[in-house]
């Protein structure tokens, strides 16, 4: 099996410390990878420097002389958004072999499950599951024999996500693939990367598989490490008793060999196992049940994007009680966040007839923007509405991991994985009968992933999720609501749903491809009429001329193509 790719001891540093340091490993010909790790750990940053985007601070990276290399980046080129779908993936071949290959980035998009409409869009109206499918062209126009994703799931709504896995799937080539969804990097990967304490742990196992497998080794690793303790002591207490006998006793001998003791200590902790630091905070809900038949009650409510537009859906009778934890889902824009936006609007302000609410109801809500965290609060601020005491508050930030000298720091300056830990961090403080979740793992690594599902498992209050990760819905949800061509059913069975969706994808991508070949015929009916036209002429003019200076077999071979196209053409 040949080799793609090798670093050897390539280290990188951020102004707060090293990312990772003495990597070393090869890529071959059929390796299908998922890289996974904490936020922050260097994933991303890992891949630029494998496609040389980013220099490391030392160590080598070797690229094959016969592997083409692409990246598929988490966002569209700024410069490319007034572009049109097809103007972007013909970017990325040389100018002078883009009108020949226009019918390559034709086809390309349409297996993407693009249709002819879509493809002459450009790039700024595109939703997330069509700038994916488009970064995925713009890397595959130029046939690499190993693509870098990075996190190409992000964003995607259920069915597009299915549509990513059947595609990776049925990719011939090698990846790497940057994602902290478990349930895609196992139906796709034959092996794992782990990028933890600055270092890269592999695996050739997927996921989960590999996560247990890590999970073993630091079991061995804490049970050798507490053996080595333990012969450490006994040397350190054996080399303190001599050293003292050789005081007491005036004894060189004694003295001696307690040195040398204290040199073998040293050894030993040098060689010691070293064990892994962990996660600094663990993601927690509390709840409390309201003794109640119902927390939430709607009838016939219209769920519109806002105010003045038109209902996207309606909920025809759907009542939520304590205990239930409810998954919404369907396409992007089919109004699932909607509906989460118009129950917290008629908790804050009053309720509309259509829907009820318990009158002690204290409810809880994670926007995916992120906009209810006020700006211009200070971190410390921020969590008051969540928990007024200012010694709670305290403590909350500082197990969360943010530091004293942080909690003036404003809102405003936090990245968005922060932002998203800091206002779990508040809704762990307080004590909420109902959470609404909208996509709340679009910032969340597996393990935070993981810690939601467990928490929302023993919730005692009831739960409106609206997610696309089926690994959180699977774990944590009792009932489904799916929202699909303008109306809101209720199913009892997960995995119907998801074949219902995936169905869904189908169709669309089978339509697309449909419109698509509709085109590519008419298309081809033009190249053989143009061909037919050329060849009629080529064939009178040699027969115009006189006998001796025609051309008999060109005219055989010319009659002969002409048939052909004739036949093809009827």
């Amino acid at each position: 099996m040949s080799t793609l790719l090798s670093a050897q001891s390539i280290r990188v540093e951020t102004a707060f410390g090293p990312l990772f340091s003495e990597l070393s490993f090869t890529l071959k010909k059929g390796d299908r990878l998922g890289l996974i790790g904490d936020n922050g750990c260097g994933k991303s940053t890992l891949l630029k420097v494998l496609d040389g985007s980013l220099s490391p601070l030392s160590g080598t990276v070797t690229v094959a002389h016969h592997c083409l290399l692409a990246r598929v980046e988490q966002h569209l080129p700024a410069e490319l958004l007034p572009v049109t779908l097809l103007e972007a993936v013909l970017a990325q071949i040389p100018e002078t072999e883009r009108e020949s290959q226009r019918w390559r980035g034709e086809a390309l998009l349409a297996s993407m499950g693009l249709s002819p409409q879509e493809i002459a869009l450009t790039a700024a109206t595109l939703s997330g599951g069509q700038h994916t499918r488009l970064l995925l062209a713009r890397a595959l126009i130029r046939e690499p024999d190993l693509l870098l994703l990075d996190e190409p799931g992000n964003h995607l709504d259920l069915p597009t996500l299915l549509w990513l896995e059947q595609f990776l799937q049925n990719w011939s080539g090698s990846f790497v693939m940057v994602s902290h969804d478990a349930s895609l990097l196992d139906a796709v990967t034959n092996g794992t990367w782990i990028l933890r304490d600055h270092t890269l742990h592999c695996f050739a196992l997927p996921c989960s598989a590999a996560r247990l497998a890590l999970e073993d080794r630091d079991e061995s690793d804490a049970l050798r490490h507490k053996a080595e303790q333990k012969e450490i002591d006994r040397v350190t207490a054996s080399a303190k008793r001599l050293a003292t006998w050789g005081r007491v006793y005036d004894n060189e001998d004694l003295s001696r060999k307690a040195k040398q003791m204290e040199k073998q200590v040293e050894r030993l902790k040098e060689s010691q196992t070293e064990l892994t630091a962990g996660s600094r905070w663990t993601l927690a809900l509390h709840g409390e049940a309201l003794p109640a038949d119902r927390l939430l009650e709607m009838e016939q409510l219209p769920v519109a994007p806002a105010v003045g537009l038109p209902a996207l859906f309606h909920v025809p009778l759907a009542r939520l009680k304590s205990g239930d934890r409810v998954a919404i889902v369907g396409r992007n824009g089919c109004g699932k966040s909607s509906l989460l936006r118009l129950i917290w609007q008629a908790y804050r302000q009053q309720n509309p007839a259509t829907l009820r609410l318990h009158p002690r109801l204290q409810a809880g809500y994670y926007d995916q923007t992120l906009h209810q965290l006020p700006d211009e609060a200070t971190l410390f601020e921020a969590l008051e509405p969540f928990a007024p005491a200012p010694e709670d508050r305290k403590m909350a930030l500082i197990s969360a991991g943010f530091a004293w000298a942080r909690h003036g720091q404003r809102v405003a300056t936090l990245s968005g994985g922060e932002r998203s830990r800091l206002l779990f961090v508040g809704l762990s403080l307080a004590r909420f009968n109902l959470l609404l979740l909208d996509e709340p793992t679009n910032h969340l690594d597996m393990a935070g992933k993981e810690a939601l599902a467990h928490t929302l498992q023993q919730f005692s209050g009831g739960v409106l999720l609206v997610s696309h990760d089926r690994q959180l819905i699977s774990a944590s949800c009792n009932r489904f609501w799916l929202v699909e061509n303008g109306e809101l059913q209720e199913w009892h069975d997960v995995q119907a749903v998801y074949e219902r969706l995936r169905e869904s994808a189908g169709t669309l991508n089978a339509t697309a491809r449909s419109q698509h070949t509709v085109t590519e015929v008419a298309d081809e009916q033009d190249t053989l009429l143009a061909r037919l036209i050329e060849l009629e002429t080529r064939l009178a003019e040699d027969l115009a001329r006189k006998p001796k200076h025609q051309k008999p077999q060109l005219q055989a071979q010319w009659r002969e193509e002409i048939t052909r196209i004739n036949r093809q053409l009827t």
